[in-house]
């Protein structure tokens, strides 16, 4: 690997000998992807995906209190993944003696440290930090040290910036010494597409199960996806934005995708066209058979597939201001047409706690509130780590959180059922 003067000194301990460790860990990381030179970060702001003070994360603390005596904070202010507790949502005596004593019980000693190392502030823990009202949105061309697969996705293929699929902890040491490798996506070569999605769908493809076949296709390689723009449009309008958000969460977690193009919508798609394509690129046709088929054959690991949820877990990734409008919209006609006055699921939408605030801010929030729909800014993949969580039929829209626990997916019709009405899934 070729190190500029700045950064050879920097290995060589100029700068102390805590961000020389720094800086030969990262030279090492991407030595292993066949990385050829350190480039800048470039991004206003970086952003963690450590977020979670589990008490079994004893080296994560020591690190981040050798870079904080050593003066080795952040060269840029950062976000992090959402916080996994909230007294709000709900949870037994048993749950609840879990999550604060055995598995989050350093939660406040690690925000403290995040404190320290330069969150950007107080509640900026969130997995969407590139909405409006969080302020951690890169520009196109930005290069980043992010570690969110979700944000990640979004950031590459929505904004245009440039971002590996890192590991956690990768993302402070890159924010730290202000450089990371380049290989894979910070490269033009590694930005072609090696497989080309067909859509050939009746409607409009549901977000998450698109992405899911998607992601199981291709794993981690690039899809160029052609005839969504007939579903999407050609504007990233907040509607496209949220729909792209949901999708792309799907694809990096189903498969490890990190990057997609949609034909005449996302920027580099829409700048070079089918110039993207890898020459050997392979097919994949997606049609409304293909997504029943992949929809169908998600496994159900409930004890009892017949049992009746008991909680209804939305926004994994977090959802959007507009996203909650809407659901609010639809979970009072849902309950009218039923004829019932409060969800018969205790349903949790989770969102940033800046999205909230501007939700709140709103005459959405009463409405929602008196459905006895519950908001929160926790990561519902958090609280479902608890064993205890585990065990309940949980249902969600979101195929990150069903591919990561226990949690059982239905449709966003399904759910808006469920909740509203109640009844069994088929």
């Amino acid at each position: 690997m070729i190190l500029t003067n700045e950064q050879q000194a920097i290995l060589d301990g100029a700068q102390g000998e805590t961000l020389a460790k720094v800086m030969k860990t990262l030279i090492r990381y991407g030595e292993v992807f066949g990385a050829d030179k350190m480039v800048p970060v470039t991004g206003a702001h970086n952003h963690l995906v450590t977020s979670f003070g589990l008490k079994a994360l004893g080296p994560v603390y020591d690190l981040m209190n050798q870079l904080i005596e050593a003066g080795n904070v952040s060269k840029q202010t950062f976000s992090v993944d959402p916080r996994p507790l909230d007294k709000k949502v709900p949870a037994n005596f048993l749950q609840n003696f879990i999550f604060h004593n055995f598995m989050y019980s350093r939660q406040d000693f690690y925000e403290e440290q995040l404190n320290k190392l330069g969150l950007m502030e107080k509640d900026a823990f969130t997995c969407t930090c590139y909405m409006d009202e969080v302020g951690n949105k890169p520009k196109k061309g930005d290069v980043l040290s992010w570690a969110e697969s979700s944000a990640v996705v979004y950031a590459n293929s929505v904004l245009g910036a440039r971002c590996n699929r890192n590991s956690g902890i990768m993302d402070i040491m890159g924010s730290v010494v202000g450089y990371v490798p380049h290989f894979g996506l910070l490269t033009d070569e590694g930005r072609k597409a090696t497989w080309v999605i067909e859509i050939k769908t009746t409607k409009k493809p549901e977000a998450q199960l698109l992405g899911s076949a998607i992601g199981m296709k291709v794993m981690e390689e690039v899809p160029y996806i052609v005839g969504l723009d007939q579903w999407l449009g050609t504007e990233l309008d907040d509607a496209t934005c949220t729909y792209l958000k949901d999708f792309g969460a799907a694809t990096a977690s189903n498969g490890a995708v990190g990057l997609y193009h949609i034909e005449n919508l996302t920027p580099e798609a829409v700048e070079s066209g089918k110039a993207l394509i890898a020459e050997d690129a392979k097919t994949y046709v997606i049609d409304d058979a293909e997504l029943e088929r992949v929809y169908r054959e998600y496994p159900v690991i409930w004890k009892n597939p017949d049992a009746k949820p008991k909680l209804c877990f939305m926004g994994c990734p977090h959802m959007s201001l507009q996203q909650l409008k809407d659901w609010t919209d639809k979970v009072e006609a849902g309950l009218k047409a039923a004829g019932n006055k409060k969800v018969v699921i205790p349903t949790v939408f989770t969102a940033a706690p800046a999205v909230l605030k501007e939700f709140e801010a709103t005459e959405y929030a009463e409405r929602l509130r008196r459905t006895g729909v519950i908001t929160s800014y926790i990561c519902p993949l958090m609280y479902m780590n608890n064993p205890l969580s585990g065990k309940m039929p949980v249902i969600t829209s979101s195929n990150k959180l069903r591919t990561y626990t226990t949690a059982r997916y239905y449709t966003d019709d399904e759910i808006l059922m469920e909740i509203t009405k109640g009844g069994k899934k088929k």
